[in-house]
């Protein structure tokens, strides 16, 4: 009997393609993070040239988080039966043609349609991306490095949009922001198309429950519509959209629980793992999300930085949690397990949103912003590669495209709920003083401290619920 062995040069050589298809990988889901914050600090040069009014430049965030929220379950869906190469390249060359068409854009309903077809190749590419890197390292030190360096992106991409947001639109315009994404999608598509693994899929015959695809798709699209509406809709017409999304949800379970090839497998959320770490997300990034926000909108009404140093002046969060995630993630994690390090990383997000709450009217960045900024930093670079790593060995393989979908979902309606939740409180607090005759800028921080406080009160809920849910896995290394 002969026994054939892999050479060194071979085994490197399998090693080199799996951290270069990484790389690609990576540079897809940091094009559709980017996108969903770049904007931010460029919305008031986009009113002014466009003439959007108020509530309608909201739109130009909502259009693309509404059909990238909706649909990530979907997509993911799609990915573990059509193939999810296919799926992320079909993905990454429609979300680079919106880019385009986004930043040609010379009229208002232009760019909000573009932004929806950048929402909905985004979501092909963004749900099957984490499917895909735990299928390159099965592994476990090596899958948690992979997963390290995966967080370290989409954790840093959030932070550095807002730099490159403002960066770009002073320095050239807001059209830009987008166009940016040309030259840089199309050599991620052309890599991933030589470079990423072919794989077939189960065959869409097998697996596409397009009742129960219509009925989550509308459900989860009209939830994040209502959460990123909420503040203009009025409140009748919140609670109704909230009970008909409700409804949606319910009735896409009951068919679920029927069908005989079900879009999801209820059995995934009998994973105590799977499901807290979906839950905690939910909290987690409602937190994280705030601040980015909050904290920039704090920069600029309250400190009177500009569009260039507010996107600066968040330059070393995005760095310092590449650096950690990067270099100590994983080893890290080795050493303390998951769960350690997931917990750990929760109380310093509690402090940083603590001490943010204290932030004057009379503040200074040195003093009251960066210190906060840096502890959130640190706990987000422990927490989210740990919280990741626990949720997707919570998945069996042939679930891996639609775990990666529901974890990225959680994500966008955390973020959404954050935001919403956050900013509705901030200026309700604000229009209140001003009513009592308050100073503006006083007014303004006070409304601001209001929203810290509350992410730091969710915060700390999160850290209660990791560590009641996902205990049982803290002497084994999770």
């Amino acid at each position: 009997m002969t026994i054939t062995t892999e050479s060194p040069a071979v085994a490197r050589g399998r090693t080199y393609s799996r951290w270069t298809a990484l790389v690609v990988l990576c540079t897809g889901a940091l094009m559709t993070i980017l996108d969903g914050n770049i904007v931010t600090v460029a919305m008031p040069a986009v009113q002014r040239d466009l003439g959007f009014t108020g509530p309608g430049l909201a739109w130009v965030v909502n259009a693309y988080l509404i059909p990238f929220g909706g649909l990530l379950l979907l997509a993911g869906r799609l990915g573990d039966l059509v193939g999810r190469k296919r799926m992320f390249t079909t993905g990454l060359a429609l979300f680079t043609a919106a880019s385009v068409l986004c930043g040609v854009a010379t009229g208002r309903e232009v760019l909000v349609a573009a932004r929806a077809v950048q929402g909905i190749g985004g979501a092909m590419t963004m749900a099957v991306v984490l499917g895909m890197v735990v299928a390159l390292f099965p592994e476990p030190r090596e899958r948690a490095r992979a997963i390290a360096v995966f967080s370290a992106v989409g954790a840093a991409g959030g932070a550095l949009g807002t730099f490159l947001g403002g960066a770009l639109t002073e320095a050239l315009s807001w059209h830009w922001i987008f166009l940016i994404n040309l030259p840089i999608g199309v050599a991620a598509w052309a890599a991933a198309v030589r470079v990423l693994a072919r794989d077939e899929g189960t065959g869409p015959g097998r697996g596409v429950d397009y009742p129960g695809a219509a009925l989550v798709t509308g459900a989860l699209m009209l939830t994040v519509y209502t959460i990123t509406g909420a503040g203009g809709l009025g409140p009748v017409t919140t609670v109704a959209l909230s009970l008909a999304a409700l409804a949606l949800f319910v009735a896409f379970a009951v068919r679920q629980a029927r069908a005989a090839r079900p879009l999801l497998r209820l059995r995934l959320f009998r994973s105590r793992l799977l499901t807290g770490a979906n839950a905690v997300q939910v909290l987690m990034v409602a937190t994280m999300y705030g601040f980015q926000f909050i904290g920039a909108l704090y920069l600029q009404r309250v400190l009177g930085y500009g569009e260039l140093a507010t996107g600066t002046a968040f330059l070393p969060a995005p760095v310092l949690i590449g650096v950690l995630m990067l270099g100590l993630s994983a080893r890290t994690i080795g050493r303390f397990g998951a769960y350690r390090v997931l917990l750990a990383g929760l109380v310093l997000i509690v402090a940083g949103m603590a001490l943010l709450s204290r932030a004057p009217v009379d503040g200074g960045y040195l003093s009251d912003v960066l210190p906060p900024m840096l502890l959130l930093a640190v706990g987000f670079a422990a927490a989210m590669p740990a919280l990741t790593g626990l949720a997707m060995s919570g998945a069996h393989e042939e679930d891996a495209g639609l775990a990666s979908g529901l974890f990225n979902t959680t994500q966008v309606v955390g973020g959404s709920l954050g935001l919403a939740a956050l900013s509705a409180l901030a200026a309700a607090r604000t229009d209140g003083l001003l009513g009592r005759g308050a100073e503006v800028a006083g007014a303004t921080a006070e409304g601001y401290q209001l929203a810290f406080r509350v992410a730091a009160a969710i915060a700390t809920v999160a850290l209660v619920l990791a560590a009641v849910a996902l205990r049982d896995r803290a002497g084994r290394g999770r």
